[in-house]
Protein backbone atom coordinates (compact mmCIF):
# COMPACT_ATOMS: atom_id res chain seq x y z
CA UNK A 1 0.00 0.00 0.00
CA UNK A 2 2.84 2.14 0.68
CA UNK A 3 4.43 1.75 -2.48
CA UNK A 4 1.37 2.60 -4.18
CA UNK A 5 0.53 5.80 -2.83
CA UNK A 6 4.35 6.90 -3.00
CA UNK A 7 3.46 5.79 -7.54
CA UNK A 8 -0.13 7.75 -7.50
CA UNK A 9 1.59 11.12 -5.52
CA UNK A 10 4.82 11.26 -6.73
CA UNK A 11 4.05 10.12 -10.56
CA UNK A 12 0.09 12.17 -10.37
CA UNK A 13 2.24 15.02 -9.47
CA UNK A 14 4.76 14.58 -11.82
CA UNK A 15 2.71 13.93 -14.81
CA UNK A 16 0.31 16.53 -14.18
CA UNK A 17 2.79 19.15 -14.36
CA UNK A 18 4.19 17.82 -17.72
CA UNK A 19 0.56 18.05 -18.88
CA UNK A 20 0.29 21.76 -17.50
CA UNK A 21 3.80 23.21 -19.28
CA UNK A 22 2.02 21.56 -22.39
CA UNK A 23 -0.97 23.42 -22.07
CA UNK A 24 -3.12 20.36 -21.41
CA UNK A 25 -5.45 20.31 -18.39
CA UNK A 26 -3.44 18.49 -15.21
CA UNK A 27 -6.43 16.66 -14.92
CA UNK A 28 -5.77 14.37 -18.03
CA UNK A 29 -2.72 13.58 -17.09
CA UNK A 30 -3.16 12.47 -13.71
CA UNK A 31 -6.60 10.11 -15.09
CA UNK A 32 -3.73 9.18 -17.29
CA UNK A 33 -1.12 7.88 -14.61
CA UNK A 34 -4.01 6.07 -12.86
CA UNK A 35 -5.03 4.13 -16.11
CA UNK A 36 -1.03 3.35 -16.53
CA UNK A 37 -0.81 2.43 -12.92
CA UNK A 38 -4.24 0.87 -12.69
CA UNK A 39 -5.09 -3.11 -13.30
CA UNK A 40 -5.94 -2.42 -17.14
CA UNK A 41 -2.18 -1.87 -17.62
CA UNK A 42 0.48 -1.34 -15.28
CA UNK A 43 -1.30 -3.44 -12.49
CA UNK A 44 1.10 -1.38 -10.12
CA UNK A 45 -1.47 -0.46 -7.78
CA UNK A 46 -2.40 -2.84 -5.33
CA UNK A 47 -5.58 -4.98 -4.74
CA UNK A 48 -5.83 -2.90 -1.08
CA UNK A 49 -5.85 0.85 -2.83
CA UNK A 50 -8.31 -0.49 -5.07
CA UNK A 51 -10.35 -1.35 -2.83
CA UNK A 52 -10.48 1.63 -0.67
CA UNK A 53 -10.61 4.10 -3.87
CA UNK A 54 -14.73 4.83 -2.72
CA UNK A 55 -13.80 6.09 0.30
CA UNK A 56 -10.55 7.72 -1.15
CA UNK A 57 -12.64 9.55 -3.65
CA UNK A 58 -15.39 10.34 -0.77
CA UNK A 59 -12.88 11.71 1.18
CA UNK A 60 -11.39 14.21 -1.93
CA UNK A 61 -14.98 15.11 -2.93
CA UNK A 62 -15.89 16.42 0.46
CA UNK A 63 -12.59 18.59 0.17
CA UNK A 64 -13.78 19.99 -3.22
CA UNK A 65 -17.20 20.80 -1.74
CA UNK A 66 -16.09 22.37 1.41
CA UNK A 67 -13.68 24.72 -0.95
CA UNK A 68 -17.25 25.61 -3.30
CA UNK A 69 -19.07 25.98 0.10
CA UNK A 70 -16.73 28.40 1.49
CA UNK A 71 -16.64 29.97 -1.53
CA UNK A 72 -20.07 30.89 -1.90
CA UNK A 73 -21.69 34.36 -2.23
CA UNK A 74 -24.66 34.99 -0.32
CA UNK A 75 -25.82 37.87 -2.53
CA UNK A 76 -24.75 36.92 -5.49
CA UNK A 77 -27.09 33.63 -4.41
CA UNK A 78 -29.70 35.77 -4.06
CA UNK A 79 -29.97 37.12 -6.83
CA UNK A 80 -29.66 34.27 -9.08
CA UNK A 81 -31.92 32.09 -6.41
CA UNK A 82 -34.33 30.78 -8.89
CA UNK A 83 -31.63 30.38 -11.65
CA UNK A 84 -28.88 28.04 -9.28
CA UNK A 85 -32.27 26.28 -8.48
CA UNK A 86 -33.22 25.02 -11.68
CA UNK A 87 -30.03 24.68 -12.70
CA UNK A 88 -29.59 22.03 -10.00
CA UNK A 89 -32.77 20.20 -11.50
CA UNK A 90 -33.67 21.01 -15.23
CA UNK A 91 -30.81 20.47 -17.19
CA UNK A 92 -29.37 16.58 -15.72
CA UNK A 93 -33.39 15.78 -15.99
CA UNK A 94 -33.34 16.67 -19.67
CA UNK A 95 -30.03 15.38 -19.97
CA UNK A 96 -31.29 11.89 -18.33
CA UNK A 97 -34.54 11.64 -20.15
CA UNK A 98 -32.55 12.31 -24.01
CA UNK A 99 -30.06 9.25 -23.41
CA UNK A 100 -32.55 7.20 -22.29
CA UNK A 101 -34.75 7.22 -25.46
CA UNK A 102 -31.44 7.42 -27.49
CA UNK A 103 -30.15 4.24 -25.21
CA UNK A 104 -33.76 2.35 -26.61
CA UNK A 105 -33.20 3.30 -30.03
CA UNK A 106 -29.58 2.53 -30.40
CA UNK A 107 -29.03 -0.14 -27.91
CA UNK A 108 -32.55 -1.20 -27.51
CA UNK A 109 -32.98 -0.86 -23.96
CA UNK A 110 -36.36 -0.65 -21.89
CA UNK A 111 -37.66 2.46 -20.72
CA UNK A 112 -36.69 1.60 -17.30
CA UNK A 113 -32.81 0.67 -17.97
CA UNK A 114 -32.75 3.54 -20.59
CA UNK A 115 -33.45 6.21 -17.57
CA UNK A 116 -31.21 3.79 -15.17
CA UNK A 117 -28.28 4.71 -17.88
CA UNK A 118 -29.53 8.79 -18.19
CA UNK A 119 -29.10 9.17 -14.39
CA UNK A 120 -25.98 8.17 -14.27
CA UNK A 121 -24.53 9.70 -17.25
CA UNK A 122 -26.45 13.07 -16.11
CA UNK A 123 -25.01 13.16 -12.89
CA UNK A 124 -22.43 16.24 -12.95
CA UNK A 125 -18.52 16.57 -11.47
CA UNK A 126 -18.12 18.54 -8.56
CA UNK A 127 -14.23 17.46 -8.71
CA UNK A 128 -14.63 19.47 -12.40
CA UNK A 129 -16.75 21.92 -11.97
CA UNK A 130 -16.00 23.39 -8.40
CA UNK A 131 -12.27 24.03 -9.00
CA UNK A 132 -12.78 25.44 -12.22
CA UNK A 133 -15.48 27.57 -10.76
CA UNK A 134 -13.54 28.70 -8.14
CA UNK A 135 -10.90 29.45 -10.26
CA UNK A 136 -13.30 31.50 -12.30
CA UNK A 137 -14.31 33.67 -9.19
CA UNK A 138 -10.78 34.32 -8.07
CA UNK A 139 -10.15 35.47 -11.68
CA UNK A 140 -13.34 37.67 -11.80
CA UNK A 141 -15.50 35.89 -14.97
CA UNK A 142 -18.44 36.15 -14.41
CA UNK A 143 -19.26 37.19 -11.03
CA UNK A 144 -21.56 40.55 -11.51
CA UNK A 145 -24.35 37.97 -12.02
CA UNK A 146 -23.15 35.60 -9.48
CA UNK A 147 -22.97 32.92 -12.78
CA UNK A 148 -20.05 30.25 -10.71
CA UNK A 149 -21.79 30.63 -7.97
CA UNK A 150 -25.35 29.65 -9.57
CA UNK A 151 -23.72 26.51 -11.56
CA UNK A 152 -21.37 25.54 -8.23
CA UNK A 153 -25.40 25.46 -6.16
CA UNK A 154 -26.91 23.61 -9.43
CA UNK A 155 -24.44 20.91 -10.04
CA UNK A 156 -25.09 19.92 -6.23
CA UNK A 157 -28.26 19.58 -6.49
CA UNK A 158 -28.49 17.87 -9.89
CA UNK A 159 -26.59 14.84 -7.95
CA UNK A 160 -29.36 14.54 -5.26
CA UNK A 161 -32.16 14.51 -7.65
CA UNK A 162 -30.14 11.90 -10.02
CA UNK A 163 -29.11 9.66 -7.40
CA UNK A 164 -32.29 9.06 -5.81
CA UNK A 165 -33.88 8.39 -8.98
CA UNK A 166 -30.91 6.10 -9.65
CA UNK A 167 -31.59 3.91 -6.77
CA UNK A 168 -35.44 3.97 -7.34
CA UNK A 169 -34.93 2.33 -10.88
CA UNK A 170 -32.29 0.19 -9.57
CA UNK A 171 -34.51 -1.21 -6.89
CA UNK A 172 -37.77 -1.55 -9.71
CA UNK A 173 -35.39 -3.51 -12.23
CA UNK A 174 -33.55 -5.83 -9.50
CA UNK A 175 -37.43 -6.74 -7.89
CA UNK A 176 -39.31 -6.45 -11.08
CA UNK A 177 -41.75 -3.84 -10.26
CA UNK A 178 -42.35 -0.92 -8.59
CA UNK A 179 -42.02 -1.08 -4.61
CA UNK A 180 -45.32 -0.06 -2.33
CA UNK A 181 -45.11 1.65 0.81
CA UNK A 182 -47.96 2.02 3.56
CA UNK A 183 -47.90 5.14 5.64
CA UNK A 184 -49.45 5.31 8.88
CA UNK A 185 -52.80 5.48 8.57
CA UNK A 186 -52.83 2.58 5.87
CA UNK A 187 -52.34 5.07 2.75
CA UNK A 188 -50.16 2.93 0.33
CA UNK A 189 -48.05 5.05 -2.05
CA UNK A 190 -45.69 3.91 -4.55
CA UNK A 191 -41.90 4.84 -4.44
CA UNK A 192 -42.66 6.81 -7.31
CA UNK A 193 -45.18 8.97 -5.46
CA UNK A 194 -42.72 9.65 -2.79
CA UNK A 195 -39.92 10.59 -4.56
CA UNK A 196 -40.26 14.78 -5.08
CA UNK A 197 -40.82 14.60 -1.53
CA UNK A 198 -37.52 12.73 -0.77
CA UNK A 199 -35.92 15.26 -2.83
CA UNK A 200 -37.18 17.85 -1.09
CA UNK A 201 -36.20 16.01 2.59
CA UNK A 202 -32.34 15.43 1.00
CA UNK A 203 -31.85 18.87 0.47
CA UNK A 204 -33.69 20.33 3.48
CA UNK A 205 -32.05 17.87 5.82
CA UNK A 206 -28.68 18.33 3.88
CA UNK A 207 -29.08 22.11 4.12
CA UNK A 208 -30.27 21.94 7.93
CA UNK A 209 -27.45 19.72 9.01
CA UNK A 210 -24.87 21.81 7.56
CA UNK A 211 -26.19 24.47 9.25
CA UNK A 212 -25.89 22.67 12.55
CA UNK A 213 -22.27 21.73 11.89
CA UNK A 214 -21.47 25.13 10.98
CA UNK A 215 -22.50 26.69 14.43
CA UNK A 216 -20.72 23.32 16.14
CA UNK A 217 -17.87 23.98 14.24
CA UNK A 218 -17.70 27.60 15.28
CA UNK A 219 -18.83 26.93 18.59
CA UNK A 220 -15.89 24.73 19.27
CA UNK A 221 -13.13 26.80 17.46
CA UNK A 222 -13.90 30.42 18.23
CA UNK A 223 -16.17 30.90 21.50
CA UNK A 224 -14.44 27.82 22.94
CA UNK A 225 -10.96 28.29 21.70
CA UNK A 226 -10.47 24.64 21.54
CA UNK A 227 -7.55 24.76 19.06
CA UNK A 228 -4.51 26.81 19.02
CA UNK A 229 -3.58 27.26 15.16
CA UNK A 230 -5.15 27.03 11.95
CA UNK A 231 -4.17 23.25 11.05
CA UNK A 232 -6.34 22.28 14.15
CA UNK A 233 -9.35 23.96 13.06
CA UNK A 234 -8.68 22.23 9.42
CA UNK A 235 -8.68 19.09 10.75
CA UNK A 236 -11.68 19.56 13.27
CA UNK A 237 -13.60 21.22 10.07
CA UNK A 238 -12.54 18.23 8.33
CA UNK A 239 -13.17 15.90 9.87
CA UNK A 240 -17.13 17.12 11.22
CA UNK A 241 -17.63 17.30 6.92
CA UNK A 242 -16.42 13.96 6.24
CA UNK A 243 -18.65 12.06 8.97
CA UNK A 244 -21.50 14.47 7.27
CA UNK A 245 -20.65 12.36 4.24
CA UNK A 246 -19.80 9.25 5.70
CA UNK A 247 -23.29 9.17 8.25
CA UNK A 248 -26.10 10.18 5.35
CA UNK A 249 -26.10 6.39 4.78
CA UNK A 250 -27.89 5.92 7.82
CA UNK A 251 -30.25 8.91 7.19
CA UNK A 252 -32.36 10.25 4.76
CA UNK A 253 -30.32 13.41 3.84
CA UNK A 254 -27.68 14.59 1.20
CA UNK A 255 -24.16 14.07 2.55
CA UNK A 256 -22.54 16.03 -0.06
CA UNK A 257 -24.93 18.85 -0.15
CA UNK A 258 -24.55 18.92 4.23
CA UNK A 259 -20.85 19.90 3.58
CA UNK A 260 -21.46 22.02 0.89
CA UNK A 261 -23.51 24.24 3.18
CA UNK A 262 -21.31 23.76 6.45
CA UNK A 263 -19.00 26.07 4.34
CA UNK A 264 -21.72 28.46 2.72
CA UNK A 265 -22.84 28.84 7.00
CA UNK A 266 -19.28 28.99 8.04
CA UNK A 267 -19.14 32.45 6.11
CA UNK A 268 -21.89 33.43 7.31
CA UNK A 269 -21.35 32.83 11.01
CA UNK A 270 -17.40 33.88 11.13
CA UNK A 271 -16.23 35.33 8.01
CA UNK A 272 -11.97 35.53 9.26
CA UNK A 273 -12.93 31.44 10.60
CA UNK A 274 -13.61 30.79 6.85
CA UNK A 275 -11.07 32.63 4.95
CA UNK A 276 -8.31 30.61 7.20
CA UNK A 277 -10.44 27.83 6.37
CA UNK A 278 -10.33 28.20 2.83
CA UNK A 279 -6.40 28.37 3.11
CA UNK A 280 -6.36 25.10 4.69
CA UNK A 281 -8.89 22.94 2.25
CA UNK A 282 -6.43 24.65 0.03
CA UNK A 283 -3.49 23.18 0.76
CA UNK A 284 -5.52 19.67 0.85
CA UNK A 285 -6.91 19.88 -2.23
CA UNK A 286 -3.59 19.80 -3.73
CA UNK A 287 -2.91 16.21 -2.37
CA UNK A 288 -6.78 15.04 -2.62
CA UNK A 289 -6.86 16.53 -6.18
CA UNK A 290 -3.97 13.80 -7.53
CA UNK A 291 -5.80 10.69 -5.31
CA UNK A 292 -9.14 11.35 -6.71
CA UNK A 293 -8.25 11.48 -10.73
CA UNK A 294 -5.29 8.91 -10.53
CA UNK A 295 -7.71 6.81 -8.82
CA UNK A 296 -10.41 7.41 -11.14
CA UNK A 297 -8.52 6.73 -14.35
CA UNK A 298 -7.82 3.14 -12.36
CA UNK A 299 -11.02 2.56 -11.62
CA UNK A 300 -11.74 3.20 -16.08
CA UNK A 301 -12.23 -0.42 -17.34
CA UNK A 302 -10.91 0.18 -20.88
CA UNK A 303 -11.71 -3.41 -21.88
CA UNK A 304 -15.45 -3.02 -21.88
CA UNK A 305 -15.56 -0.50 -24.08
CA UNK A 306 -15.15 -2.86 -27.20
CA UNK A 307 -17.61 -2.03 -29.67
CA UNK A 308 -19.64 0.67 -27.57
CA UNK A 309 -17.44 3.51 -28.41
CA UNK A 310 -18.84 4.82 -31.29
CA UNK A 311 -22.73 3.97 -30.47
CA UNK A 312 -21.50 5.47 -26.69
CA UNK A 313 -20.89 8.41 -28.25
CA UNK A 314 -23.23 9.39 -30.32
CA UNK A 315 -25.57 8.72 -26.97
CA UNK A 316 -23.74 11.06 -24.52
CA UNK A 317 -24.08 13.46 -27.92
CA UNK A 318 -27.58 13.82 -27.87
CA UNK A 319 -27.44 13.87 -24.13
CA UNK A 320 -25.50 16.49 -24.27
CA UNK A 321 -26.02 18.80 -26.89
CA UNK A 322 -29.87 17.82 -27.19
CA UNK A 323 -31.14 17.31 -23.52
CA UNK A 324 -29.13 19.63 -21.71
CA UNK A 325 -29.71 22.51 -24.07
CA UNK A 326 -33.48 22.23 -23.64
CA UNK A 327 -32.97 22.27 -19.27
CA UNK A 328 -30.16 25.30 -19.71
CA UNK A 329 -32.57 27.71 -21.38
CA UNK A 330 -35.86 27.07 -19.14
CA UNK A 331 -32.99 27.26 -16.37
CA UNK A 332 -32.34 30.80 -17.65
CA UNK A 333 -35.44 31.98 -18.99
CA UNK A 334 -36.61 35.37 -17.69
CA UNK A 335 -32.90 35.96 -15.96
CA UNK A 336 -30.81 38.78 -17.04
CA UNK A 337 -28.08 36.23 -18.38
CA UNK A 338 -27.18 37.09 -22.04
CA UNK A 339 -27.03 34.39 -24.77
CA UNK A 340 -23.10 34.54 -24.36
CA UNK A 341 -23.29 33.40 -20.77
CA UNK A 342 -25.82 31.33 -21.33
CA UNK A 343 -23.78 29.75 -24.22
CA UNK A 344 -21.06 29.14 -21.44
CA UNK A 345 -22.80 26.80 -19.27
CA UNK A 346 -21.85 24.20 -22.42
CA UNK A 347 -18.31 24.09 -21.11
CA UNK A 348 -19.16 25.12 -17.51
CA UNK A 349 -21.68 22.36 -16.69
CA UNK A 350 -20.69 19.50 -18.61
CA UNK A 351 -18.34 17.43 -17.20
CA UNK A 352 -18.57 13.80 -15.65
CA UNK A 353 -16.75 12.20 -13.12
CA UNK A 354 -16.93 11.14 -9.87
CA UNK A 355 -20.52 9.67 -9.78
CA UNK A 356 -19.88 7.82 -13.12
CA UNK A 357 -17.27 6.60 -11.34
CA UNK A 358 -18.57 5.69 -8.31
CA UNK A 359 -21.86 4.10 -9.37
CA UNK A 360 -21.04 2.96 -13.37
CA UNK A 361 -20.59 -0.89 -12.30
CA UNK A 362 -23.63 -0.99 -9.66
CA UNK A 363 -26.25 -2.19 -12.89
CA UNK A 364 -23.77 -5.19 -13.79
CA UNK A 365 -22.96 -6.31 -10.39
CA UNK A 366 -26.73 -6.30 -9.91
CA UNK A 367 -27.03 -9.12 -12.75
CA UNK A 368 -29.10 -5.91 -14.59
CA UNK A 369 -29.63 -6.82 -18.57
CA UNK A 370 -27.63 -4.35 -20.14
CA UNK A 371 -25.10 -3.49 -17.39
CA UNK A 372 -21.96 -3.86 -19.76
CA UNK A 373 -22.92 -1.72 -21.88
CA UNK A 374 -24.09 1.05 -19.15
CA UNK A 375 -20.84 0.44 -17.62
CA UNK A 376 -18.83 1.35 -20.79
CA UNK A 377 -20.96 4.16 -21.87
CA UNK A 378 -20.43 5.63 -17.97
CA UNK A 379 -16.48 4.82 -18.26
CA UNK A 380 -16.02 7.02 -21.90
CA UNK A 381 -18.68 9.77 -20.58
CA UNK A 382 -15.31 10.17 -18.14
CA UNK A 383 -12.78 9.85 -20.78
CA UNK A 384 -14.32 11.89 -23.02
CA UNK A 385 -16.07 14.63 -20.65
CA UNK A 386 -13.81 15.18 -17.80
CA UNK A 387 -10.76 16.41 -19.82
CA UNK A 388 -12.88 18.20 -22.27
CA UNK A 389 -14.49 20.00 -19.47
CA UNK A 390 -11.75 21.04 -17.50
CA UNK A 391 -9.78 22.72 -20.37
CA UNK A 392 -13.00 24.49 -21.82
CA UNK A 393 -13.95 26.18 -18.43
CA UNK A 394 -10.94 28.11 -18.53
CA UNK A 395 -10.62 28.83 -22.65
CA UNK A 396 -13.98 30.05 -23.23
CA UNK A 397 -14.93 32.13 -19.66
CA UNK A 398 -12.78 35.12 -21.29
CA UNK A 399 -14.76 34.82 -24.19
CA UNK A 400 -18.40 34.25 -23.15
CA UNK A 401 -18.51 36.12 -19.98
CA UNK A 402 -18.23 39.29 -18.72
CA UNK A 403 -15.38 40.27 -16.21
CA UNK A 404 -16.10 41.96 -12.92
CA UNK A 405 -14.37 42.80 -9.13
CA UNK A 406 -12.95 39.76 -7.10
CA UNK A 407 -14.64 39.89 -3.58
CA UNK A 408 -11.31 38.43 -1.65
CA UNK A 409 -13.41 37.73 0.97
CA UNK A 410 -15.10 34.74 -0.94
CA UNK A 411 -11.98 33.03 -2.57
CA UNK A 412 -8.23 32.86 -1.98
CA UNK A 413 -6.36 34.78 -4.58
CA UNK A 414 -2.72 33.28 -5.23
CA UNK A 415 -0.54 35.91 -4.68
CA UNK A 416 3.66 35.83 -5.16
CA UNK A 417 5.35 38.07 -2.59
CA UNK A 418 8.10 40.02 -3.73
CA UNK A 419 10.05 42.13 -1.15
CA UNK A 420 11.99 44.94 -2.64
CA UNK A 421 15.20 45.47 0.34
CA UNK A 422 16.74 49.16 -0.32
CA UNK A 423 20.00 49.69 1.05
CA UNK A 424 22.59 51.60 1.47
CA UNK A 425 26.37 50.83 3.44
CA UNK A 426 25.18 52.06 6.51
CA UNK A 427 24.09 50.09 9.60
CA UNK A 428 20.79 51.16 8.97
CA UNK A 429 21.21 48.39 6.10
CA UNK A 430 21.11 45.99 9.02
CA UNK A 431 17.39 46.73 10.24
CA UNK A 432 16.11 47.11 6.96
CA UNK A 433 17.62 43.54 5.65
CA UNK A 434 16.07 42.41 9.00
CA UNK A 435 13.08 43.59 8.57
CA UNK A 436 12.14 42.52 4.75
CA UNK A 437 13.59 38.87 6.21
CA UNK A 438 11.12 38.57 8.25
CA UNK A 439 8.04 39.55 6.31
CA UNK A 440 9.55 36.90 3.48
CA UNK A 441 9.65 33.94 5.83
CA UNK A 442 5.66 34.82 7.12
CA UNK A 443 4.36 35.12 3.69
CA UNK A 444 7.26 32.59 1.83
CA UNK A 445 7.95 35.19 0.06
CA UNK A 446 11.54 36.49 -2.08
CA UNK A 447 14.05 39.35 -1.70
CA UNK A 448 15.74 41.48 -4.40
CA UNK A 449 18.23 43.46 -2.46
CA UNK A 450 19.06 46.64 -3.70
CA UNK A 451 22.11 48.79 -3.59
CA UNK A 452 22.92 51.93 -5.85
CA UNK A 453 26.42 52.48 -5.36
CA UNK A 454 28.93 54.92 -6.09
CA UNK A 455 32.57 54.13 -7.25
CA UNK A 456 34.40 54.86 -3.68
CA UNK A 457 32.72 52.44 -2.00
CA UNK A 458 33.91 48.83 -3.56
CA UNK A 459 35.09 47.32 -0.12
CA UNK A 460 31.89 48.89 1.48
CA UNK A 461 29.96 46.92 -0.69
CA UNK A 462 31.04 43.41 -0.20
CA UNK A 463 31.04 43.71 3.58
CA UNK A 464 27.33 44.24 2.71
CA UNK A 465 27.13 41.36 0.72
CA UNK A 466 28.58 39.18 3.52
CA UNK A 467 25.76 41.08 5.56
CA UNK A 468 23.12 39.84 2.97
CA UNK A 469 24.23 36.30 3.03
CA UNK A 470 24.40 36.43 6.82
CA UNK A 471 20.81 37.56 7.13
CA UNK A 472 19.12 36.10 4.42
CA UNK A 473 20.63 32.78 4.44
CA UNK A 474 17.30 30.96 4.31
CA UNK A 475 15.32 33.13 2.45
CA UNK A 476 15.61 32.88 -1.54
CA UNK A 477 17.35 36.63 -3.04
CA UNK A 478 18.80 38.36 -5.48
CA UNK A 479 21.77 40.98 -4.64
CA UNK A 480 21.45 43.73 -7.30
CA UNK A 481 23.66 46.41 -7.39
CA UNK A 482 23.12 49.67 -10.08
CA UNK A 483 24.28 53.33 -10.49
CA UNK A 484 22.17 56.13 -10.98
CA UNK A 485 19.60 58.02 -9.05
CA UNK A 486 18.54 56.66 -6.07
CA UNK A 487 14.58 57.18 -5.86
CA UNK A 488 14.18 56.14 -9.80
CA UNK A 489 16.17 53.22 -9.86
CA UNK A 490 14.20 52.18 -6.88
CA UNK A 491 11.16 52.84 -8.17
CA UNK A 492 12.53 51.26 -11.86
CA UNK A 493 13.69 48.26 -10.04
CA UNK A 494 10.61 47.83 -8.40
CA UNK A 495 8.27 47.97 -11.63
CA UNK A 496 10.67 45.34 -13.25
CA UNK A 497 10.31 42.60 -10.47
CA UNK A 498 6.77 43.41 -9.87
CA UNK A 499 7.35 43.76 -6.09
CA UNK A 500 4.50 43.53 -3.71
CA UNK A 501 6.21 46.36 -1.31
CA UNK A 502 9.66 48.04 -1.15
CA UNK A 503 11.64 48.23 2.36
CA UNK A 504 13.99 51.01 3.45
CA UNK A 505 15.55 53.03 5.88
CA UNK A 506 14.64 56.72 6.06
CA UNK A 507 17.98 58.32 5.84
CA UNK A 508 21.64 56.79 5.60
CA UNK A 509 24.82 57.89 5.34
CA UNK A 510 25.68 58.01 1.63
CA UNK A 511 26.37 61.56 -0.74
CA UNK A 512 22.74 62.13 -1.54
CA UNK A 513 21.61 62.48 1.99
CA UNK A 514 22.95 66.25 2.00
CA UNK A 515 20.18 67.56 -0.47
CA UNK A 516 17.87 67.80 2.51
CA UNK A 517 16.94 64.17 5.50
CA UNK A 518 14.43 61.67 4.23
CA UNK A 519 14.51 63.11 0.71
CA UNK A 520 15.47 59.64 -1.16
CA UNK A 521 12.12 58.00 1.27
CA UNK A 522 9.99 61.04 0.25
CA UNK A 523 10.50 60.72 -3.39
CA UNK A 524 9.86 56.96 -3.26
CA UNK A 525 6.83 57.44 -1.48
CA UNK A 526 5.35 60.27 -4.19
CA UNK A 527 6.29 57.48 -6.79
CA UNK A 528 5.50 54.27 -5.77
CA UNK A 529 2.56 52.49 -6.65
CA UNK A 530 3.45 49.32 -3.74
CA UNK A 531 3.29 49.95 0.03
CA UNK A 532 6.39 51.57 1.41
CA UNK A 533 7.90 50.33 4.72
CA UNK A 534 10.34 52.92 6.49
CA UNK A 535 12.73 51.73 9.16
CA UNK A 536 14.42 53.92 11.35
CA UNK A 537 16.41 53.39 13.94
CA UNK A 538 14.52 50.38 15.30
CA UNK A 539 11.43 52.00 14.14
CA UNK A 540 9.32 50.93 11.63
CA UNK A 541 6.60 53.20 9.40
CA UNK A 542 4.26 51.58 6.94
CA UNK A 543 3.20 54.11 4.30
Amino acid sequence: MLASALWILLMGFFVSQIARRLGVPPLIGMIGVGIVLGPQVGNVISPEVLEAADNLRMVAVMVILMKAGLGLDREKLRSQGSVALRLGFLPAAFEAIAIAFAAIWIFQFDLATGLLLGCIIGAESPAVIVPGMLRLKSLGWGVTKGIPDAILTGSALSDVLLLLLFSLLLSFLGQGGIETITLPGGVTVSSVQLLPLQVLVEIGLGVLIGYAAARLIVSLLTEQSWTQNTVHDVLIAAGIALLLVMVEKSLPYSGYLAAMAMGFFLIELDAPLARCLRGGFDSLWVVAEIVLFVLLGASVQLQVLGTTVLPGLLVLGIGLFVGRPVGWYLSTLGSNWTWTERLFLLPGNMAKATVQAAIGAIPLARGIDGGEIILAIAALSILTTAPIGAWAIPTFAPKLLERGEVDLTKVTVATRTVLLAAVDTSPLATEVLTKAASMARRMDGTVIVLHVMNLEEKEAVEKLRDRTQRLLSDIRYQFILVKGSVPEEIISVAQEYQVTDIVMGKRGHQPWEQVRVGSVSQAVLEMSSVPVILVEDGQLNLL
